[in-house]
């Protein structure tokens, strides 16, 4: 029997960014968790904050509270 104990070579953890960052590195740390652009999250949240009439707003400043900032 051979004993498997998972051991992850990299763990993903969700992250405020403190090197790509416009306003509080909210995109960037998405951005860099989801593998994608921090620009495509970054159009993507403008266009969110037009098409639902701001409720993105509270949203983005509810992620940049609850995100933690990646460690240094």
């Amino acid at each position: 029997m051979t004993n498997s104990v998972y051991t992850p070579e990299t763990t993903k953890k969700l992250r405020r960014s403190r090197s790509d960052k416009m306003l509080t590195g909210v995109c960037g740390g998405w951005a860099t968790y989801l593998g994608i652009d921090a620009n495509v999250l970054r159009i993507g949240l403008v266009a969110a904050v037009f098409l639902s009439v701001g409720i993105a707003i509270p949203i983005y400043v509810a992620a940049a509270i609850l995100t933690p900032e990646e460690d240094s």
